[in-house]
């Protein structure tokens, strides 16, 4: 493939989960000729940082900053953020937005310029009821006057809530890779909004998943009411992971969405 149409794309993963979680989309991206980047986040996948030590978002985002900060001037990613980790990859965009040439968000929050950044994410967070979460672990940590919460999901939360349309394979990988994350709250990410001429200057694509059982169909369309991004695209038969459960469909909107926006 010539230079000139060699995309790059940086993928960004969701709570507990890590750049392992991306290897059929990252295979696929790259067969077709393209440059492919999945980070791993502060205490996940093989990062080594213990979640004790993260106490903001910019602790979190760390590895995604670095990326970021190490591109060229006139170097443009396609930024691909999944569910909680749209916060994280909406913070590279508030800082970096030059480099960004589209944030696409996968079946997840969405921050906007108004509101703290956890915002979105934190009203969906709180809408679960909390027998649904099964078997996660919720824990506390941080210091009394900044209280901040950890979470690590369950294998049955696992099975029935992220991975039910997906191969036995990608849970069973989950099961054994999945780690203690944070979760990003207010007490996390700050009050302090996203800028216009940051984060609000880049395009933003959301993707809905039509059977994903973390976030309600109803609650997508809520976050793109709040914040309506360029372009909406679903993947009706996907669950919350759809790079496994639907990875050829995903791939083939993600190289459309870079033809057109990169």
């Amino acid at each position: 493939m010539e230079k000139k149409n060699r995309k790059q794309f940086v993928l960004v993963h969701a709570g507990c989960h890590g750049a392992w979680c991306w290897y059929k989309v990252k295979t696929h991206l790259e067969a077709s000729g393209h440059c492919v980047t999945a980070v791993d986040l502060a205490a996940s996948g093989i990062n080594t940082t213990r979640v004790e030590e993260i106490r903001t978002l910019k602790d979190y985002a760390k590895p995604l900053l670095e990326i970021m900060s190490s591109l060229g001037s006139d170097e443009k990613v396609v930024l691909v953020a999944h569910s909680m980790g749209a916060v994280p990859a909406a913070l590279a965009a508030d800082i970096y937005p030059s480099n960004i040439a589209a944030i696409v968000f996968l079946t997840s929050s969405m921050p906007d310029t108004k509101n703290p950044p956890a915002y979105a994410f934190q009203k969906m967070f709180e809408s679960i009821p909390q027998e649904e979460f099964l078997d996660t672990v919720i824990g506390s940590y941080g210091t009394p006057d900044c209280p901040l919460q950890s979470i690590l999901f369950g294998p049955k939360f696992l099975a029935e809530k992220f991975y039910q349309l997906s191969p036995v394979e990608d849970l069973v990988l989950a099961k054994m890779l999945v780690r203690v994350n944070p979760i990003v709250t207010n007490n996390l990410a700050g009050t302090r909004s996203f800028s216009e001429e940051g984060y609000g200057s880049v395009t933003r694509i959301y993707i809905i998943c039509g059977e994903d059982n973390i976030i309600p169909k109803e609650y997508q369309s809520w976050i793109i009411r709040n914040f309506p991004p360029k372009e909406v695209i679903e993947i009706k038969d996907a669950d919350h992971m759809p790079m496994c459960s639907k990875p050829q469909e995903l791939c083939a909107h993600l190289l459309e969405i870079a033809k057109k926006y990169a």
